[in-house]
């Protein structure tokens, strides 16, 4: 079902006093009350007006949307062996931060990154800022990260990292930015000072490096929800034998920030009409009138933004 989207979201903002605005500790509540049980029903599918090449995050301000995507010009290749301590070539492409209305309209589109480094990650929202972090296209690379205004979409380079971010949020309780590695298998925390600048710029990557303890998704975009917590939404690929087809099932999460653990695992099954997971790539989630309602981008180029709630009980 596609369905003007702006009439509805306009209607649903009334009743979410907190959308858009930074994390939002409701969800904390709400989202441990869905179960596989959880009966999500379909409100809107909206077809973008815009390439959006590979989405990877996704935030909503007021009743704006930003989306950061990468448009690879040229797919990395694996090397017959590792060279350099990588297990491919950079690739090419252009690193996005789209910015689009209800209707799916593109209202602005940011360039971000420079040279090999253009594969944007997954996105946050503090309430003044986007944070984005964009990488190699491969893992244990390096990245920059940036932090955008989303009124003037004016980017600011925060930090570099030697390491491979797909994913950061703003812990804004303790001051500190914490990112994901590629395939979510480490966690990185970088507090801030009184000035937004990292207090350990000059710490080796390994000496921050957690290992992410949950492991039957991996992370593709990440929010804080207040409490010390965040909200992952990923997916995995899995066999039932070795010939079989691939089935990727996806998942939400929740983690509490200051030991690296999940907290809360919930299984989505929900699929777009392409066979992807919903949870492929960028998710946002906020409160709604009986419980949350998600929003999913799983297919690339010619993408639908779904529109889903779900009651909490």
């Amino acid at each position: 079902m596609k369905t003007n989207l702006a009439t509805g979201l306009l209607a649903a903002a009334l009743l979410t006093a907190n959308a858009g605005l930074a994390a939002d500790p409701a969800l904390d509540d709400l989202v441990p009350k869905l179960t596989r049980a959880t009966q999500w029903q379909r409100k809107a599918a909206v077809t973008l007006q815009f390439p959006t090449f590979h989405p990877q995050g996704m935030v909503k301000v007021g009743d704006a949307f930003f989306v950061s995507s990468v448009d690879i010009r040229k797919q990395t290749n694996r090397f017959p062996s590792p060279q350099n301590g990588y297990d491919r070539d950079t690739g090419e492409g252009v690193g996005h931060l789209f910015k689009f209305d209800a209707e799916g309209r593109l209202l602005a589109d940011l360039t971000l990154g420079e040279g090999s480094i253009y594969h944007p990650g997954g996105i946050d929202y503090d309430g003044r800022h986007i944070w984005v972090p964009v990488a190699e296209y491969r893992p244990n690379s390096h990245s920059i990260i940036y932090k955008v205004d989303p009124t003037t979409m004016k980017a600011t380079e925060v930090f570099r990292f030697k390491d491979h971010i797909g994913g950061i949020v703003h812990n804004t309780d303790d001051a500190s930015l914490h990112g994901v590695s590629w395939g979510s298998r480490r966690f990185y925390k970088w507090p801030l000072d009184a000035e937004g600048r990292i207090t350990n710029a000059d710490a080796a990557p390994e000496a921050l490096r957690v290992a992410n303890p949950a492991l039957y998704i991996d992370y593709q975009d990440c929010h804080f929800i207040g409490r010390g917590r965040m909200l992952c939404s990923g997916l995995n690929t899995y066999r039932t034998g070795p010939d079989a087809p691939l089935f990727r099932l996806g998942g939400l999460e929740i983690v509490d920030l200051r030991d690296n653990r999940p907290v809360y695992q919930l299984p989505v099954e929900l699929w777009a009409p392409s066979g992807l997971p919903m949870t492929q790539n960028p998710f946002w989630v906020e409160p709604a009138a009986e419980g949350v309602r998600a929003y999913f981008m799983p297919d690339d180029d010619k993408s639908t933004l779904f529109v889903y709630e779900a009651a909490a009980r």
